[in-house]
Order: structure tokens, then C-alpha cells, then sequence
């Protein structure tokens, strides 16, 4: 027959299609065989239902009824999502640097408690590197601490006078009552103080500190939650902390093997599963779904660790992923925001619009809530403190130096005085302490750093990194490809600008900038087959060599007149992006002005469009702990102005709607992801896994993997 064709060549025509369809993709082709077999038990269960009426037996009790899918696309029923326990199956977690929020779907709040783990140790961390305490003092020549004034340094100093006098400065302009001499007031207060003994059974408030069983073999081996910071820092035997995540990163400086650090993580997210879900068989772990908030700007290594860890270590049925700045405007019920978290040890910037994260937006600083309260506490050291013996290293002084910056530091300079404050100071075995102080202008420097980063100890936040965790790298041509943004990459060049020559960059093969990683050379190796096999297997997948469409313009137009950045055209914007995509740099660490770095993030989000900036202006929303400082909000959205006074109309700065606390808005919005039933293709359950590894995740993100 004329036109027929043979089998053999049927098959070599099969080859050439391979995996360019998506029915011949496993992920793909799993998820529409569940949407089939879906349709087809929700038809046997209406038959079923109209045989039994017709033969006049008591049909059984309805389902609840559920749009059906049609051709173009799938409905999602709106009363599903408020229905009792629906969600209940699902748990989310957040892990941060300092704080774990988990919980399941259908609860309200998730449980908060922090992200460490007690080991049995040799020493504690407080008698580590010969007990120097935190914030590092400078000694004498007689090996004693220098006077207040001179215990942190000449450019502390420095820096905290030019502080205190543009701050002034900045009140006489506003017409606020600047008082005389008000630092005399308060050195001459903190000098004389003396503290008061109160014996602990007078004490209301006293700690219950965790009893260690006596013994080195009762002693348990390690202790998570709350319990691992109330442990006694001269405990027998001793116990160190160890965070897993340091500044958002995985912490690769307290652990000595990648193995280690891991194995702390499952430790710490099984005891909060058990203590604080409830789930104390690991059996009925197998029935519920997981959804996992990672950062806009992650790390594939990160992202890889933990799904390994969520489906072979925790074996949870189904695993997601979503981005945390997505997961704030699911949680605040926004369609495009800009979104501002200031957490405890980082803070991330991104735009939002229609759903997606703006690639080109992502920021992602190394500073947070934690740095404002060491600096507060060393500005406080400076005026004299009256427990000058304080050390942040100590687990009752980290505490008590988070209750003081809560209860002192605010961003209003109405309430900008001389003010006096009392604390007790609650140490195991010892009877309480109290003290009083005096404030002045620190209570507003110290939360002031977040537009003056300079100030922050940010010396040692590199320290270890890459030591035991190396960059991701394509499998087929070695090059790095982790996510990277152009505003990431424009802090990379304010913090460290850098010459184009042969030895401060290598070449990338792949037409990408990995600004945010060490430019640590991978060893080439010759092709061969069997590497794309064996070890390999849970390899990423080649990237596109197809970058993000490039901007417009790199400026952002200012109405009135004003003027920013200057604009590039087009063709000097691609040729600019072109040179610059072709190194791969030394990783300094990202430090900007937090105002600066909104207006950067909008500038790339927007991408010139006069109407979006305006829009991103707009909706600025802020979130996580370091931002609950009083009168945050109003403070950045005058700096913004100051910036960007042809929008000054336009900005707004505004919080999570409903009364919802900005430090558990993300895991909300995990919460509402993992309930869209219909419309979430992005769960990825054990086949998938078995087979696949950790590539499926190029067929299960919402964002390009």
C-alpha cells in the first residue's frame, strides 16, 4: 500500500519525539492520569447513585458536590476552602534563622518556636573561643576592658556620634523639642545604678529552667524547642546550640560535615511534628500532604536538601514548594504587591504581580531584627549599662537583650526623651536581679541601622560559608546555575564594585551571572556517558540559555521633574546585561539601605512601566518580626518619599489586612496554597520521587526551575 509505513520506522520516528510531548513525561502524565481516574469514580458514583434511586433503595448519604473540569481548565469551588477541617492533612512549615512556624493547614495560627537544637558538647557556646563575649570589648594592656566610652572601638564611636547628631539635626528640622544635655542626663543616671537582689521565691516571673537528669548516660542526647534556650549555660554535662540556618543560608560554620547539619534539621522538624502537630507515629506521616515555604532567592542545593528530607526522611505523602513572598500575598489575599520581610537575620524584597514572583526583583540582604538588638545593646554598653556584663553568646542574656529591644526601641521621634526603664535579670541557681536604666536617642539609632547598615557587626556573617555546601552546577556543561536577579546583582556591585579583567572573574558558559556565590573554580571533566548516570541521577536538569527578558530601562522615570538613575536605551541596556552575565564574581556580602533597596527592587520590577511603579509604590507590604518596631511603617514610607518625591502621592506603606500578625502571614499563605485542591499542580508525591528524584522539581515549580 502507497504511503504505509514500517514498523522500524515508526519507532525510529518515536525516537526522534522523545520526551517532546507531554504525555511521554512521567510527572506529566501521572498528573493527567489522576485528573482521568478522578472524573471517571466521581461518574461511577452518580450512576451508581441513580441505579440505586431507580430500584428504590436508600441511596447513600451525597458527597459534597464539586464542579466538574471541563476542557479548557478546572473550577475550583469557593465554600471548599472554609469548610471544617478541610486542610488538616496538610502540614505547612516556615523554618527561618531564629524561628520554625509549622502547622497544619485548617488551624488559624501555626505554632512558633525556635529553630535550634542542644547537643551534648564539650563546652558551651558562651566558653567557646576563650569566652569572648558578644559584642566583642577591646582590653587594655593590663588584659582588663577598657572605660564605656572606649570599650567598643574608636569607629563605633564614631559612628554613633555622626548618628545621635543627624538625628538631631533631623528633629530641629522637623520642629521637635530637642532637650539640653540629655546624654548627661542619662550617663549620669546609668552610672550610680546598683542592682536590687530579689530571692527567688519573691519572684512572680521565675524561669523554669530544663533539668538535666544527673549523669553523662541519662543526659539525652540532644533537646529542640523552647527547652534547648532555658537549658543552664553551666550545665552537667554541657550542651552548644546549633541553627541550622544562619542569615537564611544553611549554617556551615558550626557543623563540621554536610551530614550533620542535615541530620540537625530532621531532628528539629520531627520533635515540633510530634510536639507540637501531635503526630507521634511516624506512620501517620505517610497520609498527610506538606507544603514548604523556601525563599524568593533560593539556593537549588537548599531546595534539593529539603525536599530529600521531607520525602525519604520525613516520607510525606505528597511535597510543594512555594516562594515566601508568594506565600505572603496568598496569605494577605493581594494579586501584586511588593513585599518587604524583615526577618532576624535577613531581609528579602520582591514584587509580586498576577501570582508570580518578578524574577528580576528578588533582594535578599543579610540583616534583620537580631542585629538591631546587638547593636541597641552596644550602644546601651556605650552609655554606661548598668549590667555591663552582658554577652550575647549566653542564652538568659540573648533573651533578656530580645525583651529590652521589644520593649524599648521605636521609630517615633514624638517619643523621642529621656526615658527611664527597669528589667530583671534571671539566671539559674541565682537569686533575680533588678535593674534601671535610663534611654535617650538609642532606642531609635539602634532601629535606625536598618537605613544604615554600616553600624551592624557584619565582619564575621561570611565566615564558613561554602565550606561544606558548593554551588549548584548544570549537569551538562559545569556551569553554576542558581537563580540570580539584576537587582541582586546591582547591590553586589554598590557593596564591592569590580574591573572586568582576567583576575576578578571567570567566564560562565552559560550565558548567566551567579553574583550571589564564591567564584570557586569546579573542575572540568571530560564528557562521558556513564556521569550522566548513577551519582548523577538527581542532577538538575540543563537550563535554557535563554535569559529573563531584559528591561527597558534601567532608570525609573520621576515625575516632576526628577530625576534617577539615567536610563539606557534598549540597545546599551542588552549590551550592558550582556557583558555583565558573563562572570561569575567573588560573593561579598549584600548590604544596602533597606529604602534604597525598595526602590531598587520596584525599579527592576517594573522594568520602566511608569503605571507598575506607581503600583508597587502603592503596595508596599510589610512583614516578618523585625518590622513590628513601632512606627516602622511610617518611617519608611517618609524615607521613600524623601527618595522619590515625584511619587510621594503614590506611597504607601502598609501591613497584612485582617489584624494578621506579619510574622505568620507567609505560613498563612502556605496554608491557603496547600487548600487549592484544583487548581495546585505543583504536589509531588512518592512515584514521582522514586523515580525521578530530585529533577522532577523542573516540572513541579511555579516558577522556571
Amino acid at each position: 500500500m502507497v504511503g504505509k509505513k514500517s514498523g522500524k520506522a515508526l519507532k525510529r520516528e518515536e525516537g526522534w519525539e522523545y520526551l517532546k510531548r507531554d504525555d511521554q513525561i512521567l510527572a506529566l502524565r501521572l498528573q493527567n492520569e489522576q485528573r482521568l481516574s478522578g472524573k471517571v469514580r466521581d461518574h461511577k458514583n452518580r450512576d451508581r447513585a441513580l441505579a440505586q434511586e431507580n430500584s428504590g433503595e436508600a441511596p447513600p448519604s451525597p458527597a459534597p458536590e464539586v464542579e466538574m473540569e471541563d476542557e479548557e481548565g478546572e473550577m475550583e469551588d469557593p465554600d471548599t476552602l472554609n469548610q471544617p477541617g478541610f486542610g488538616s492533612k496538610t502540614v505547612v512549615i516556615h523554618p527561618g534563622s531564629q524561628n520554625l512556624r509549622i502547622g497544619l493547614g485548617g488551624d488559624a495560627l501555626p505554632k512558633s518556636l525556635p529553630m535550634v537544637v542542644a547537643r551534648k558538647w564539650k563546652e558551651s557556646e558562651s566558653e567557646e573561643d576563650g569566652g569572648e563575649p558578644r559584642p566583642k570589648r577591646i582590653k587594655s594592656e593590663e588584659d582588663s576592658f577598657e572605660e564605656p566610652e572606649k570599650l567598643l572601638g574608636e569607629e563605633f564611636a564614631k559612628q554613633f556620634m555622626a548618628a545621635s547628631a543627624e538625628l538631631k539635626s533631623r528633629m530641629r528640622n522637623n520642629k521637635r523639642r530637642v532637650l539640653p544635655a540629655p546624654k548627661e542626663l542619662v550617663l549620669s543616671y546609668n552610672k550610680k545604678v546598683e542592682a536590687e537582689t530579689i530571692p527567688e521565691h519573691n519572684d512572680p516571673h521565675r524561669i523554669e529552667w530544663t533539668e538535666i537528669p544527673p549523669g553523662e548516660k541519662n543526659a539525652p542526647d540532644y533537646i529542640t524547642g523552647h527547652a534547648a534556650l532555658r537549658i543552664p549555660d553551666n550545665s552537667r554535662p554541657r550542651y552548644k546550640l546549633f541553627w541550622p540556618l544562619r542569615q537564611g543560608w544553611p549554617n556551615e560554620k558550626d557543623y563540621a560535615t554536610k551530614r550533620l547539619l542535615y541530620e540537625d534539621t530532621v531532628i528539629i522538624l520531627e520533635e515540633a511534628i510530634k510536639s507540637q502537630l501531635g503526630l507521634r507515629r511516624k506512620k501517620e506521616w505517610r497520609q498527610y500532604d506538606c507544603v514548604f515555604v523556601i525563599p524568593d532567592l533560593y539556593e537549588r542545593a537548599y531546595v534539593t536538601a529539603m525536599l530529600e528530607i521531607l520525602m525519604r526522611e520525613l516520607r510525606f505523602k505528597r511535597v510543594c514548594f512555594i516562594q515566601e513572598s508568594l506565600a505572603a500575598t496568598f496569605g494577605a489575599g493581594y494579586t501584586s504587591a511588593c513585599v518587604v520581610d524583615v526577618g532576624a537575620q535577613k531581609t528579602s524584597i520582591c514584587c509580586v504581580e498576577d501570582g508570580m514572583c518578578v524574577e528580576d526583583s528578588r533582594i535578599n540582604l543579610k540583616y534583620g531584627g537580631a542585629d538591631v538588638t546587638e547593636l541597641f545593646i552596644k550602644m546601651m554598653l556605650y552609655d554606661h549599662f548598668p549590667y555591663a556584663e552582658i554577652n550575647l553568646r549566653r542564652r538568659y542574656d540573648f533573651l533578656l537583650a530580645e525583651e529590652l529591644k521589644q520593649k524599648c526601641c521605636t521609630m517615633n521621634e514624638a517619643e523621642m526623651s529621656v526615658q527611664h526603664y527597669d528589667f530583671h535579670l534571671r539566671v539559674s541557681g541565682q537569686d533575680t536581679r533588678k535593674y534601671t536604666f535610663k534611654t535617650y536617642d538609642e532606642v531609635m539609632l539602634a532601629a535606625m541601622g536598618f537605613f544604615n547598615p554600616s553600624m551592624f557587626e557584619n565582619s564575621s556573617k561570611l565566615n564558613g560559608r561554602r565550606k561544606l555546601i558548593d554551588r549548584s552546577y548544570d549537569l551538562y556543561d559545569n556551569s553554576p546555575n542558581d537563580p540570580v536577579s539584576t537587582a541582586q546583582n546591582e547591590v553586589y556591585q554598590k557593596v564591592a564594585p569590580f574591573e572586568h579583567d582576567e583576575s576578578s572573574m571567570l567566564l560562565a558558559t552559560n550565558g548567566e551571572t551567579s553574583a550571589g556565590t564564591p567564584s570557586k573554580e569546579r573542575p572540568q571533566q571530560a564528557f562521558n556517558l556513564m556521569n550522566r548516570f548513577g551519582d548523577n541521577l538527581d542532577a538538575t536538569p540543563r537550563s535554557s540559555k535563554a535569559g529573563s527578558r531584559s528591561p527597558e530601562t534601567v532608570g525609573t522615570p520621576l515625575a516632576g521633574g526628577d530625576s534617577g538613575t539615567p536610563a539606557l536605551n534598549a540597545e546599551e541596556l542588552n549590551g550592558a546585561l550582556s557583558q555583565s552575565s558573563k562572570v561569575v564574581r567573588n560573593e561579598p556580602l549584600p548590604i544596602m539601605s533597606l529604602d534604597e533597596a525598595v526602590l531598587l527592587s520596584i525599579m527592576h520590577g517594573a522594568r520602566g512601566d511608569d503605571k507598575k511603579t506607581r503600583d508597587f509604590l502603592g503596595g508596599v507590604m510589610l512583614t516578618g518580626g523585625g518590622s513590628l518596631t513601632p512606627s516602622f511603617h511610617s518611617f519608611l514610607e517618609e524615607r521613600l518619599r524623601e527618595l522619590r518625591p515625584g511619587y510621594a502621592k503614590d506611597i504607601m506603606i502598609g501591613s497584612p489586612p485582617r489584624e494578621l500578625d506579619g510574622q505568620v502571614v507567609m505560613w498563612k499563605g502556605g496554608s491557603v496554597f496547600g487548600k487549592l485542591t484544583q487548581t495546585n499542580d505543583t504536589w509531588i508525591n512518592q512515584i514521582e520521587w522514586d523515580r525521578l528524584g530530585s529533577r522532577v522539581l523542573a516540572y513541579k515549580t511555579i516558577w522556571v526551575w
